[in-house]
């Protein structure tokens, strides 16, 4: 922990709630905190510090490796990060994002789709390790039906939050109007949008890093690739939706003449096109924040 004000030296505490409660007492009212994305192990600090009505921004630790090189910082210690990202907040809170806690619902959707995510990748390891054995067919076909039948209850599990509530329903039935928007990708684009407060496509576009990132100086035009930025499990499975919808009726024809122009069809027909237009009639009117 450290202090851009120099209110106390840097330190280290324990993440344990008592511990967490003992140092956010010491901080005067008003403090903002940033604190890195590290898996789930940020949850508690950021939590407790939200209750007690401080401003909590979590950061992308690309944002600060970044931020570290543009201040000429040449080592890396947990003293420097705690240091860095005071002052980081301290200087930029302005253009960041405060932190906003997901209700239990959008907490318990949130896992259900990141550990679908994980069983997919597993499942698909698993075909491709032992598609050339031999003489073990039931065996494996045995294998591959049980990520099959946990990932059905999870999808039933995720279908069930959403239908829930009147709310959810709501925006779920509207998603899935879209071409190549199935209950999954509904399921997060919804608890997505519910959450984070967006004002348009284009700024959903960018906020799931599907926006493309410009190299250009002066006379030099380089390719433009994606920022890569935001949830990555959200920005893969809009990808599979676009996908999907490039081989409907009514997208085909843009997605096919959309290769015949560019270099990279998947790259700029499909994320920035389809995508974009798609997104343009569920974000505006807007979803609820």
């Amino acid at each position: 922990m450290a202090c851009a004000e120099n209110r106390f030296s840097p330190r280290k505490i324990g993440n344990q709630r008592a511990t967490v409660l003992s140092f956010l007492k010491e901080l005067p009212a008003g403090s903002r905190l940033g604190v890195e994305s590290t898996s789930s192990y940020h949850e508690l600090l950021a939590t407790l510090a939200y209750k007690r009505g401080f401003v909590v921004y979590i950061l992308n630790p690309k944002d600060t490796h970044h931020y570290a090189k543009a201040m000429g910082l040449r080592g890396k210690t947990d003293r420097v990060d705690a240091q860095l990202i005071a002052r980081m907040i301290a200087h930029e809170h302005a253009k960041l994002h405060p932190w906003i806690p997901p209700t239990p619902e959008q907490r318990q959707m949130d896992q259900l789709i990141k550990r679908r995510a994980t069983l997919s990748r597993i499942r698909a390891a698993l075909t491709q390790s032992l598609k050339d054995l031999e003489g073990l067919g039931p065996e494996i076909k045995a294998l591959r039906q049980r990520p099959d039948k946990l990932i059905v209850a999870m999808d039933a599990r995720v279908i069930s939050l959403m239908e829930a509530s009147p709310v959810h329903k709501q925006d779920y039935a509207r998603l899935q109007t879209i071409q190549g928007v199935g209950p999954v990708v509904g399921a997060s684009l919804a608890n997505t949008l519910e959450r984070v407060p967006l004002r348009s496509a284009d700024a959903f576009v960018a906020f799931t890093g599907l926006d493309p990132r410009p190299d250009e100086s002066r006379e030099h035009r380089g390719r433009r690739r994606l920022s890569k930025r935001g949830p990555s499990e959200l920005r893969r499975l809009l990808y599979l939706a676009a996908m999907a919808a490039a081989k409907t009726k009514p997208w085909k024809p843009l997605y096919e003449s959309t290769r015949a122009r560019v270099v990279s069809p998947a790259l700029s027909g499909i994320y920035f096109i389809s995508l974009q237009s798609t997104l343009a009639r569920v974000v505006s009117p807007p979803l609820r924040p």
